[in-house]
């Protein structure tokens, strides 16, 4: 599963984790799943609702590219890191979302 909290450091970045190794917190938004070739369940990617609250206007994509990563993340002994791109979303785009529930980690 993946992590985007608001802190600093490593916690800026998006964080890889095996399934059931980090907790969601109660106040955690669940923004959706990532479907990704050769791994057969789609992982979830969850973000603090403090950063979601800042950036729910905007479409985010998860990219890997080399570097470090944070230190508990999968990806850091890969000499690789994830890194989020992102861009607002179009009117038309946000009329659609704007009112759709989100999930937390509290259902």
């Amino acid at each position: 599963m993946f992590h985007q909290s608001g802190g600093c450091c490593d916690g800026s970045s998006p964080m890889c984790y095996p399934a059931g190794e980090f907790r969601v917190g109660g106040q955690d938004v669940k923004l959706g799943d990532l479907v990704v070739a050769g791994i057969q369940e789609p992982i979830g990617f969850w973000m603090s609702a403090s950063q979601f609250e800042y950036w729910k206007h905007t479409h985010l994509t998860v990219d890997v590219v080399d570097g470090r990563g944070g230190g508990f993340s999968l990806e850091s002994p890969e000499g690789k890191r994830f890194l989020i791109r992102s861009r607002l979303f179009t009117e038309q785009e946000w009329s659609i979302l704007e009112n759709q529930e989100v999930p937390t980690g509290a259902y």
